[in-house]
């Protein structure tokens, strides 16, 4: 029985152990941690134009098959990164304005390079004589980014070339 009363005794003595000598976790550079912030990450604008460029060097070098699939990489990773910003856009609507001003800035960066991926797309069908396939990524442009675009209506004036619409477009 007098062990018993003794276990207090016990958490007492050893709860009042110094931890100066422990070991604790500092982070030097808190940037390192921000991994998806550097420009080599797979979630990032920079690695859908890296697609691109890569599509456009095979372009160069005559294989179209690789660029294709290069551009359709861009084209995948562009979407779902405009759908993630505009998921995290909404979240945030109401709760803090600093939070949907980026996502709106990043989203509109996104949109911009969705067009581009989807030019160079729709410019490899017409080549390739598949223009059916071409027209949904110029409509498709011509939604995101807006009839009044440059992307827009260079996108209106490819469908007029091919004969998907008649009406040239003023605005």
């Amino acid at each position: 029985m007098k062990f018993l009363k003794l276990i207090p005794i016990l958490f007492i003595f050893f709860g009042n152990i110094s931890y100066k000598n422990e070991v604790h976790a500092e982070i030097k550079n808190p940037e390192d941690f921000r991994l998806l912030s550097n420009e080599s990450k797979n979630l990032s604008i920079s690695n859908v134009e890296y697609f691109i460029k890569e599509g456009d060097k095979f372009i160069k070098d005559g294989d179209f098959e690789k660029a294709k699939d290069s551009y359709l990489d861009a084209r995948k990773l562009a979407k779902q990164l405009a759908s993630f910003y505009s998921d995290l856009n909404s979240s945030f609507k109401g709760i803090d304005a600093r939070i949907p001003n980026e996502m709106q800035r990043k989203g509109k960066q996104t949109l911009q390079i969705l067009a581009k991926s989807n030019e160079r797309l729709a410019s490899m069908y017409i080549k390739n004589k598949k223009p059916e396939v071409a027209v949904p990524l110029l409509i498709e442009t011509i939604r995101i980014m807006s009839p009044n675009s440059s992307e827009g209506k260079e996108a209106y004036e490819r469908l007029i070339q091919l004969g998907f619409v008649d009406t040239r477009y003023k605005g």
